[in-house]
């Protein structure tokens, strides 16, 4: 029978709000002492393949129990021995505050490591370095799970490129470019899941240590210009499948445990209601069906359906239209209103999703539940045991600090850096000199102690004057002006730790503005006015830096982004020469007028009318170039003569077979379909193009440095125009060059990664000429030509007629466009 909607609600509300405060605790099914409806099914049994016992439990369940564990707080079933369970739970980069999460206020299971943001470790272009931290986030998360403070999953990682410089949530984000994006995510994934359990090794080796969840899917990268939940992103069938979809393709191929569909609707259709997405491409044309995984929704997006996109009048219609199109849980945060809490009773009571549907929904999530070991003892799995002391060990203190100087980034130096700061007076500056938890950025946890600039320069035994600074104001008052000239008079080192912070960019917060805040810069024309050694360290996301970059006084400047709970001491580090900085911008950074050249709506990559192109690919403007970064010795990468060893498979297991060329040979040429010979016919845009040799000299006489290999391709005649500037292919890092030492690797290509996307989106392979660009700015090119016929290595679904690009743009109020498909009900 159906309960009334304001009777689930008012429960609903209350559960979900003590959630929020972290209210109610994990809790593992008891297949030995539970009840008898639970010891006696299939799900018990752990020599069942997980669907089989999935489907048990759920066929179990009455259509009453099935529609009260469609949300993210799950409310299981008392009668079949199934406790409660909270979906929603956060582990950006590190174990975080979050419903599913429950911190004491102080002793164990108080704090977690807090690692950088993504988009600085992310500027390492260090994939290896990326797993260590996941590995250590989803051990430290199964600490807390173990002990019911923290559920199986989390909704991580967020990667949606980072196209517009405004968005308040870049910072979450590996940066702008899709392969490097993807190289990220797929390493996270295996550190975060504890298996490279891809497309290419579908078979289980165990259980599943964290089902992490790739959001948002997809064509999401806005906030507040306009509102995220009422918004409709115009996107072409090329911008889709060439730079929103990549890195959720490489989701798909490490088969991911779950999905999340955005806030937005793409070409009217919202996302959570998008069967081409979530059906099509995702479960069709990507195969991701090996473990029947599940997608949840963005936490309201379904109520937003009604209230913002005007896609349904009830919330009842929202939730079955969605789960009939493919997604299985919607999340929802009650505290916001009851027009977010949604109708799944409505939703089959009213004839929305048939009880199959639900059916299936259910089974996918219980099924990833089972793969994480839900149902089975402890003593029967390998990560049931990690308690307390995993968490915050020394390994994982020295990672997280390792994390910060590997992204910090090395913008202008006129040789004042490295600095040797004993026995001299040192003035330290700024908002963030002093910084505490705004140092770990969004989606945060309690950190297990703060170290800023202040703690550093303390712990170095250092003679120091600290002064505050202004944060985003216009106007420097004479407060700040006075304190930080009193602080600096007596100095013989001026350090200013500026930029932004999460006060003006944040979730549900865009920017305006990418200047420095004029106040800021005004303080420091005082600073550099006083003749002594001015050193600029950046926080926050990236600003254009034009006054600093051009203004002589100022000595050198460090982008440090989030650098997390050693970031004090990381930044230290680095100005000393302790550790050499090798970061590479993950961003373009852009002019400050950008933000009036193109409103953030514009979807477009290419440049046009209102557009002039956006990221490296498309916009020739910027100010740094994406992977910009100084050192403190000087390298050589050039192409080697001779090859070393051929393609390094690492995780790969599709081309097992193939005899083809190992290397590029400058100005050679290669036959489009002797490359894919061989390979793997199911998937050719993985099939490997001869991979280049590098050598990297470190020129300097004093220093030994990391240094990240960065390998782009370009053609001006092969396929249609309008051509990219350049396109990343590879990247590496080599680690602590000693001076006069060289280092060579191989960097792996794919055809793929050669490849364009047609109007229509499909990828396919151009003859023509190519050059390989080493490096920014690029020290070294080689040439090489591809023959024979072109050749489609994927062909892209098509949209339904009334969800194209060309539809949706003809109707710019798609909220009233009946022509555009959506069931107004």
């Amino acid at each position: 029978m159906r309960t009334t909607l304001t009777a689930t609600a008012a429960a609903l509300m209350g559960l979900a709000s003590a959630q929020l405060q972290g209210g109610i605790y994990t809790k593992y099914p008891d297949c030995v002492n539970g009840p008898a409806l639970l010891t006696s099914n299939l799900v018990c049994n752990p020599n069942a393949s997980p669907h089989d016992r999935a489907v048990a439990i759920i066929n179990a369940m009455t259509i009453t129990e099935k529609l009260e564990n469609l949300l993210d707080v799950a409310n299981g079933s008392a009668r079949l021995g199934l406790p409660p369970y909270e979906f929603w739970s956060e582990a950006l980069h590190g174990v975080a505050g979050s419903p599913g999460a429950n911190f004491n206020k102080n002793g164990t299971f108080s704090y977690a490591t807090s690692f950088p943001m993504p988009i600085t470790f992310s500027a390492a272009f260090d994939d290896d370095l990326v797993e260590e931290i996941a590995a250590v986030i989803s051990t430290e998360a199964r600490a807390y799970s173990n002990a019911g403070r923290f559920g199986l999953n989390a909704f991580t990682p967020n990667i949606n490129p980072y196209k517009d410089p405004r968005w308040g949530r870049g910072s979450e984000t590996p940066g702008e470019d899709p392969l490097r994006i993807s190289g990220y995510v797929k390493r996270l994934l295996i550190g975060l899941e504890g298996t490279d359990a891809g497309l290419f090794n579908t078979s289980h080796s165990g259980y599943k240590k964290m089902i992490a969840t790739c959001k948002h899917f997809s064509g999401y990268d806005l906030e507040t210009q306009p509102v995220r939940y009422g918004y409709d992103a115009k996107i072409t069938s090329q911008d889709l499948a060439e730079y929103y979809m990549p890195p959720f393709e490489m989701c798909a191929r490490q088969n991911v445990g779950s999905f999340m569909c955005s806030y937005n609707a793409v070409n009217g259709i919202p996302s959570c209601a998008n069967a081409y997405f979530m059906k099509t491409i995702l479960r069709e044309h990507w195969g991701w069906t090996s473990d029947n995984n599940f997608i949840t929704s963005d936490c309201n997006a379904v109520g937003q359906m009604v209230g913002n996109h005007n896609y349904t009048t009830t919330t009842a219609a929202a939730e079955g239209i969605s789960l009939t199109a493919g997604m299985d849980s919607a999340c929802i945060v009650a505290n916001t209103g009851a027009g977010n809490i949604v109708d799944t009773q409505g939703a089959y009571y009213d004839g929305y999703a048939t009880e199959e549907v639900i059916t299936t929904a259910l089974v996918r999530q219980y099924e990833a539940l089972i793969i994480a070991g839900y149902f089975d003892s402890a003593a029967s799995q390998p990560y049931r045991s990690i308690g307390w002391s995993a968490v915050d060990t020394p390994s994982s203190q020295q990672l997280a600090k390792t994390a910060a100087t590997a992204g910090m980034t090395l913008l202008k130096n006129d040789g004042a850096l490295p600095i040797a700061l004993k026995g001299k007076k040192v003035a330290l500056i700024g908002m963030w000199a002093n910084g505490t938890t705004n140092l770990q950025g969004g989606y945060s946890g309690p950190a297990p102690y703060i170290h800023n600039a202040v703690y550093a320069a303390k712990a170095l035994g250092l003679q120091y004057t600290y002064a505050d600074g202004p944060t985003n104001q216009s106007v420097l008052s004479t407060n700040y002006s006075s304190a930080a000239l009193a602080a600096a008079s007596s100095a013989d080192v001026i350090l200013y730790f500026g930029g932004i912070d999460w006060s003006v960019e944040a979730e549900a917060m865009d920017r305006y503005q990418i200047s420095w805040p004029q106040a800021q810069l005004d303080l420091l024309t005082q600073l550099s006015g006083l003749g002594k050694p001015v050193i600029v360290a950046q926080l926050g996301s990236m600003l254009d830096a034009t006054p600093l970059l051009n203004n002589k006084a100022i000595n050198a400047l460090l982008w440090a982004g989030y650098p997390g709970q050693d970031g004090g001491v990381a930044a230290f580090e680095i100005l000393t020469g302790v550790t050499a900085p090798a970061g590479r911008l993950p961003v373009t950074m852009y002019p400050a007028d950008y933000v009036k050249q193109v409103p953030m709506s514009n979807m477009s990559l290419r440049s046009g009318p209102g557009n002039p192109g956006r990221t490296y690919k498309w916009y020739s403007g910027g100010v740094l170039p994406f992977a910009y970064g100084l050192h403190y010795t000087s390298f050589r990468a050039s192409f080697a003569v001779s090859a070393p060893a051929p393609w390094n498979y690492g995780h790969h297991g599709w081309k097992k077979n193939y005899h083809g060329p190992t290397t590029c040979k400058q100005q050679g040429s290669y036959n489009i379909q002797d490359l894919l010979s061989g390979c793997d016919e199911a998937h050719p845009d993985l099939c490997p193009f001869p991979s280049a040799a590098i050598s990297v000299r470190n020129t300097g006489r004093k220093v030994t440095s990391d240094y990240s290999a960065v390998l782009f391709v370009r053609t001006s005649n092969a396929g249609p125009a309008p051509y990219p500037i350049k396109e990343l292919v590879s990247y590496t890092r080599f680690a602590a060059i000693a001076p006069g030492r060289v280092a060579s690797a191989n960097l792996n290509i794919t055809l793929g990664a050669l490849a364009r996307r047609d109007e229509q989106g499909n990828s396919i392979l151009y003859p023509g000429k190519y050059e390989f660009l080493l490096d920014v700015p690029t020290q070294a090119t080689l040439s090489f030509t591809l023959t024979g016929k072109q050749v489609v290595l994927d062909l892209w679904p098509q949209a339904p007629a009334n969800q194209t690009y060309e539809a949706a743009i003809n109707c710019p109020d798609y909220g009233n466009c009946p022509q555009l498909g959506q069931p107004v009900a």
